[in-house]
């Protein structure tokens, strides 16, 4: 498609910050911060992924960026190939050019590929791809060799692993995950592991895949900085900062917790923007008692830039805008709405984001990717 210009309303997210420790101490919980009314950002989007006549491209749960410009996404073709895991097993890791020109695929025939959820590139351009069906993190290095694979995948009833559990039920083993949504690394290149739709807790393991600890557990939590800072439900995803910082968007909570690299916590982020309640969703009916929804929405994707400063964007499913932000909280413009539409997301499901205003969305139930150019210069009111 060519590209076009869209522009939205924005309004503000708060962020709220607490000194690690603060809360183990008694301390009282940090105010939010008033972001005021977060301005409008301009942006153009174009349809980046080039397709040949007659090919279409199943809902696109992942995308990442390497080192050269080269952009890899997980594409679930639904009919690839079959097998028992939930929708089952569809999985492709596809490889393009800066210009969105086919290059490879990478992977085929690995043994924990059955449904990925996430795919990140690491400072060394090794390519991870977190799998929610089969338990597994698995890292390629450039030439599509695996280098590592951690968890395992389960096999039938006599494995001695037992079926996955509802997160209330979950009782997490070292080592071993359940459903894991996204991967990250320090500066030492510890791994981190969000883990995940079962699990409801964070891993850290060292650089060679040796369990280090975790932290978090499954249980609710509201929009007040002193509200269970451990308590987790989906941790979706989550990204790192230069200072090693862990940044996981806990879905089912609707907000954003910052931890160091020890699983300290440091601070809480809501995406409490104001929005137009009772608009219709790109999903579902409209709702029958808008007031009763919370301000706060979901945060879906995360993405934080390698520039200097680093800037992380953040993505909701409803009503389906992207958010970029200081790596403190502020607001500095959104834009987008949820919908079928260029400029418009249907469950956003991903982020890469290699500059400071270029964004790729994996825009999973329109199946496709789009790249967004931020026009900051254009901010407006």
């Amino acid at each position: 498609m060519t590209s076009r210009s869209q522009v939205f309303f924005l309004g503000c997210i708060a962020g709220l910050t607490i000194p690690a420790g603060a809360l183990a101490q008694g301390a009282p919980a940090a105010a939010p911060v008033d972001n005021g009314a977060a301005p409008t950002i301009a942006f153009d989007t174009v349809d980046f992924i080039k397709l040949k006549p007659g090919q279409n491209l199943g809902e696109v749960l992942g995308i990442a960026v390497n080192s050269k410009g080269d952009v890899v996404i997980l594409n679930h073709p639904g009919s690839a190939t079959t097998g028992p895991l939930y929708g089952n097993a569809t999985t492709e890791v596809l490889q393009f050019d800066k210009n969105g020109k086919f290059v490879r695929e990478i992977g085929h025939g690995v043994y924990a590929l059955g449904y990925s959820h996430s795919v990140r590139f690491d400072r060394h351009d090794n390519l991870w791809v977190v799998d929610k069906g089969t338990d597994s993190v698995i890292e390629f290095d450039p030439s599509g060799k695996v280098l590592l694979n951690l968890g395992r995948r389960p096999e039938g009833y006599d494995s001695g692993h037992e079926e996955h559990l509802k997160q209330a039920q979950a009782v997490p083993v070292d080592g071993w995950f359940r459903s894991p949504t996204d991967v990250a690394w320090d500066q030492d290149d510890n791994i981190f592991v969000s883990d995940g739709y079962v699990n409801s807790r964070v891993a850290k393991l060292n650089k060679d895949g040796d369990w280090i600890k975790s932290w978090g557990k499954y249980g609710k939590g509201g929009p007040n900085a002193d509200e269970n800072p451990y308590n987790i439900d989906n941790p979706h995803n989550m990204q790192t900062d230069r200072q090693g910082n862990v940044y996981v968007a806990d879905r089912g909570n609707r907000r954003i917790h910052v931890y160091d690299r020890d699983g300290n916590f440091i601070r809480f982020m809501f995406l409490n923007a104001p929005y137009d309640k009772s608009r219709h969703p790109v999903l579902g009916n409209a709702p029958s008692n808008p007031d009763a929804m919370p301000d706060q929405t979901a945060p879906w994707a995360l993405c934080i830039s390698p520039t200097t400063p680093q800037y992380l964007f953040v993505v909701d499913a409803e009503p389906g805008r992207l958010y970029k932000m200081t790596l403190d909280g502020k607001i500095l413009g959104m834009l987008g709405q949820s919908g079928h539409r260029m400029g418009q997301f249907n469950w956003p499901h991903a982020l890469a984001c290699p500059g400071e205003n270029t964004v790729f969305v994996a825009d999973m139930n329109n199946w496709r990717v789009q790249k967004i150019t931020l026009h900051p210069e254009r901010l407006a009111r």
